[in-house]
């Protein structure tokens, strides 16, 4: 893939497995905290893998012990002196980095070994899929500079993930919200020991490359329009239309000559 030979100052990406790209926040000495420069080199990744056909997943995680801790305090000083147009321009930029992430056409997984604060836990809502580390914690942390905990799509996401009275009380406590109850509440899919995080990641990642391209690049698309879509009847023309495109490819016929011919389906995505 192109993507792979480009250097970022904040991110690694590497492919680990066929298909599968993890991409990796690069600054373990702040706890993987977000810059301008993060924010830019998000969105520019999220749009360059975007782009390639044989990305099929996205692993998103955090270099070192943190997976993100949210906006770089170190920078936050700055902010009080912006006036409000710039500050619009600066949190405008980190929700199309934000919004360039859910919105790639292949399942976006975050792997979340460690800390997700603030602008962090906002990244790993944005993802399709969160696995959580023993040593994962969340934290809507907004309230506890004076800023609303409705920062970049944790509102909406949050919301819908876990209910709003839930999100209501996690919100305005600011409190840390540990793995295991990040699990109960339906916050994360699963829960691993952080050896074995990163394998159990691969081993999900690799369940989805296994099935047809444009059949989950398509459940996507509807999972999360219909998330939008206020009416039963209009999430059923989004399916239809969906499923209709689906037969005109190949690896519908693919799959049912294997199903018949008793071996595993080649897909191609065409």
């Amino acid at each position: 893939m192109k993507s792979l030979d480009a250097a970022y100052k904040t991110l690694l990406l590497e492919e680990r497995t066929p298909g599968v790209v993890v991409v990796t926040l690069n600054r373990p000495d702040r706890y993987n905290a977000m810059t301008d420069t993060m924010f830019g080199e998000l969105e520019q990744v999220a749009l360059a893998l975007d782009g390639e056909d044989d990305c099929r997943v996205v692993i998103l995680t955090g270099q070192g012990k943190a997976f993100c801790s949210g906006y770089d305090l170190a920078d936050a000083d700055r902010l009080v002196d912006l006036g409000a147009m710039r500050m619009l321009a600066l949190q405008e930029r980190g929700a199309r980095a934000l919004l360039a992430v859910r919105s790639m056409r292949v399942p976006v997984i975050a792997v979340v070994n460690g800390p997700a604060a603030g602008g962090g836990m906002s990244l790993a809502l944005a993802a399709d899929i969160r696995l959580a580390s023993t040593a994962a914690k969340f934290s809507a942390a907004f309230v506890r500079i004076g800023l609303s905990a409705g920062d970049l799509g944790s509102s909406w996401l949050l919301t819908r993930l876990i209910g709003p009275a839930a999100t209501s009380e996690i919100c305005f406590t600011g409190r840390a919200v540990a793995a295991d109850e990040a699990q109960r509440l339906g916050l994360v899919n699963s829960v691993s020991e952080p050896d074995r995080l990163l394998d159990d990641a691969f081993v999900l990642a690799d369940s989805i490359v296994a099935n047809s391209p444009g059949g989950v690049q398509l459940s996507k698309r509807a999972l999360q329009a219909n998330l939008e879509i206020s009416s039963y009847a209009a999430a059923l023309e989004l399916e239809n239309r969906g499923q209709a495109l689906l037969t005109r490819g190949s690896d519908m016929p693919e799959a049912l000559a294997a199903f018949k011919d008793g071996r595993p389906p080649v897909f191609t995505g065409r």
